[in-house]
Formats: C-alpha cells, structure tokens, sequence
C-alpha cells in the first residue's frame, strides 16, 4: 500500500463510534441545560396547586351562603336551597374544587353568581385598566430610581448624595394609597390639571390616558424610591469591586469603567428587584384602584368579595398568583442570561 494510500481523505466521514458520541454529548449539553428550566416549571407548577388549595379552602370555609346574598334577606329557605343546588354549591367541596379548577385549565372562567355573566370577560375588561396602569407605574418608578440611585452611589459622601437618600427614605415610608391621595389634593381639588375618579374607556385614548396619570403616579413614585436605594447598593458594590478598580487605575473615568465593566454585573441584582416590584405594583395596583374609582381588577375584586361572588374572587385570585409566579420564573431566567455561571444550576 502506498503512502497516499495510507493517509485519511479529508472528505472521508468520521467513524459511526466518532458520530454517536458527538451526538450524546450535544444531547447531555441540551439536558443539561433544560433541566434547571424543567425544575422551575415543576416548582411553579407545584406552588400553583398551593396557592389554588389554599385560595379555595380559605374563601369556602367563610360563613355566609352566595344563594342567600343573590336571593336577600326575605327568601324562604327552601328557595335558597333550590339556588344553591343550580349553582352547584351543594357538592361536596372536592368535586367544587375540580369543577373550578378544570375549567381554568380549559380557559373557562366559569360565570359570575351576581351578574351571570362570563368572568373570563369581565378580568378581561377590568385587564384593560390594570395593565396599562401596572406598566405606566413600573415605567414612571424606572425613569425615578435608575437615575436617582446612580446620582446617589456616584455622590456618595456628599451632600446631595445624602439628599438622594433621604428623599428615597421619604419616598418609601410613604404609602401609595397616601401618595394618591395627596396628589389629589393638589393637582386635582386645588390645580384642576387631572380628573379626580373614573375612566372614560378607551375610545377617548387622550382622556383615557389621563384618567391613569394620577393612579401611575402614585404607584410609580413610591416603586421609584424603593429602585433608587437597590440601584445604588448594586452601583456603590461594583464601585469597591477590585476589577473595577484595576480598570480605573488604567486610565478610565468612573462613568467610562461602569459602562464597560460595571453596568452587566450590577444589572443581575437590579433585573431581580425589578421583577418582584412588578409583582408587587400588581397587587398594589388592585389597592390603588379603588381610591381613583378605576373599574380594574381591583374594583371587580371589591364588588364580588362584597357581593360573595366566590367563583370571581378565586379566578381574580389565581390570577394574581399565577402572575407574580411567572414573572418570579422570567426573572429567574433572565439573570441567568446575564450571568453565564447561573446557567448550570437548578
């Protein structure tokens, strides 16, 4: 045999042995990197199914009879009785559970006790309200903290960085049901600028938007606040960091270090804080609806606790939990793309 005879073609094709191991370990690569994602879905998953049991046992144990609230205080027992087997509320409480929770699997939110009407509609309605609000709030409190907490970790020790400070003190002492009712006060009883309580709907985009200046605001500031003391306890760490040091040290200013070196590490902690804030102006925002006479999720949420409207309240209910638990796992997942060292652990 020849010498070019003994040599491999290039063109040749690796071994089967060669291929199939390439092929394993792309597949243990892609295992790998999925599990950690899978382990989050089963927790959340898991947490749901909590959060379900809990919200059903909590709102069926309380005293009082829905057939009774729809029929008043004049209806005869037998009639409540009657009702109260129409709406199902005669099984035993099991059965009810899975009755309620197979249909939000299926996308059925099942229909109001007062107003018969399709729940999936009305949260659909009210979402209306409560979504722009909850983003105009969370906009408003980024555009507050990012700048106030850089000002006040590259003022540190000085005088203004200690007024950024004890403004966002101040800021977070103060309630936004508090904050909301003193802009009243003053842009509304005593300016005119912004109307008091409603929402004209969506037809009328200008007055609509003006409608949630106020609730946006009140929400806004006081996440604002909250922001601006974690962007400058993340900034004032990258600050003292020895690699941001050394690069100072190199010639480069501090605004020059942080946005080469400083900016992606300090953004892991602050992606996290924004986060759970989002999920707390969700829940902030049911409070706040109800001071401006908003018809968001909150009023709804008022006006079927009120009216024992219990299917409504446990749908509302599931909502807000199934939405701070995935924006918990978004969250998650995106401060493990900006820390590579995050991607491998469960």
């Amino acid at each position: 045999m020849s010498a070019d005879e003994s040599q491999p073609s290039p063109h040749r094709l690796p071994p089967r042995g060669e291929a199939r191991g390439r092929l394993a370990s792309s597949l243990r690569g892609a295992v790998s990197a999925l599990l950690p994602l899978a382990r989050r879905l089963a927790t959340m998953v898991v947490a749901l199914f909590g959060a379900s049991v809990l919200v059903f046992v909590v709102l069926n144990v309380l005293p009082g009879s829905p057939a009774q609230v729809i029929l008043g205080t004049q209806a005869t027992p037998a009639a409540v009785r009657q009702l109260t087997a129409q709406l199902g509320l005669n099984k035993p409480l099991v059965s009810q559970y899975f009755d309620w929770m197979g249909g939000l699997v299926h996308g059925n939110f099942g229909i109001s006790y007062i107003s018969h009407q399709s729940i999936g509609g009305q949260i659909g309605q009210a979402l209306t309200v409560t979504g722009p609000l909850v983003l105009f709030a969370l906009l408003i409190g980024l555009i507050i903290g990012l700048p106030l907490g850089l000002a006040g970790a590259l003022r540190n020790g000085r005088v203004s960085g200690s007024f950024i400070g004890a403004m966002s003190q101040l800021g977070m002492a103060v309630p936004s049901v508090v904050a909301g009712l003193l802009l009243i006060v003053v842009l509304t009883v005593k300016l005119h600028v912004f109307p008091t309580s409603g929402f004209p709907g969506w037809s009328d985009p200008w007055q609509a938007l003006r409608a949630l200046v106020l609730p946006s605001f009140s929400l806004g500031m006081v996440e604002g606040a909250i922001m601006s003391r974690y962007v400058r306890a993340s900034i004032l760490e990258q600050l003292r960091s020895d690699y941001l040091r050394t690069a100072r040290s190199k010639g480069l200013r501090v605004g020059q270090a942080l946005r080469r070196h400083g900016f992606r590490n300090a953004a892991i902690p602050l992606v996290t804080v924004v986060g759970l804030e989002l999920a707390s102006l969700v829940v902030g925002a049911i409070v706040v609806e109800n001071v401006f006479s908003l018809p968001g999720l909150g009023l709804l949420l008022l006006d079927s606790v009120n009216n024992r409207d219990l299917i409504t309240v446990q749908d509302i209910a599931m909502l807000v939990a199934t939405t701070v638990l995935v924006l918990n796992l978004l969250v998650d997942l995106s401060y493990r793309l900006l820390d590579p060292r995050l991607k491998g652990t469960a």
